[in-house]
């Protein structure tokens, strides 16, 4: 039987993974090494892909996991494939409500109701599903209302290690001028619809 070395292991580990990614203790537990160890190793595997121009991915840190991501040089050729129409791409309605539990969260619906005027069960449930947002507690009010916050989804959507990266909400956005709103909202669009 051959024997592999950890970077291989480690390789084979994060395909596996997708998505999903791994953390530290999970690696360390498979590659049986120490936390210095494995981060000695992520290190050298991060440096060896991304100064190899003929590779498309490289190893990223996202919601505190290890995960391949494509290279952002190539966003580009990505956007071709994205931009294409897909039923899959997320509302308007998806996109405020998305935006609105992700400054605001941990958030009821009505509060989320309050701030868009317009009812948002489509929407959260949309969000749901897509395992973007999830329930993370209830209201200590009365009927104790359902809580909202992001998932690591929304995190990895986005490119984002965590939620301070999220960009600043823009001031004193007017009624009539929509220019800085909209241009926040297409911002978290292409984020959302170009994980690159």
């Amino acid at each position: 039987m051959v024997k592999y070395n950890h970077k291989a292991i480690a390789e084979a580990l994060l395909f596996t993974a997708g998505d999903a990614g791994l953390a530290i203790e999970q690696l360390t537990e498979a590659l049986n090494l120490s936390d210095q160890q494995v981060e000695a190793l992520m290190s050298e595997l991060q440096s060896s892909y991304q100064n190899d121009s003929s590779r498309g991915i490289e190893v990223a840190v996202y919601a505190q996991k290890y995960q391949f991501v494509t290279k952002k040089a190539l966003s580009d050729y990505i956007k071709l494939l994205a931009d294409s129409p897909s039923p899959s791409a997320l509302t308007q309605a998806g996109l405020e409500t998305l935006a609105i539990i992700a400054y605001k969260q941990p958030v009821t619906r009505v509060q989320i109701e309050e701030v868009r005027g317009v009812k948002t069960d489509g929407p959260v449930h949309t969000l749901l599903a897509r395992g973007l947002i999830k329930e993370v507690g209830r209201n200590e009010g009365a009927g104790r209302a359902i809580l909202y916050g992001t998932t690591e989804e929304f995190l990895d959507y986005l490119g984002l290690k965590d939620l301070s990266e999220l960009p600043p909400l823009p001031e004193d956005v007017e009624e009539d001028d929509k220019e800085d709103s909209d241009l926040f909202f297409e911002s978290l669009k292409n984020g959302l619809s170009g994980n690159v």
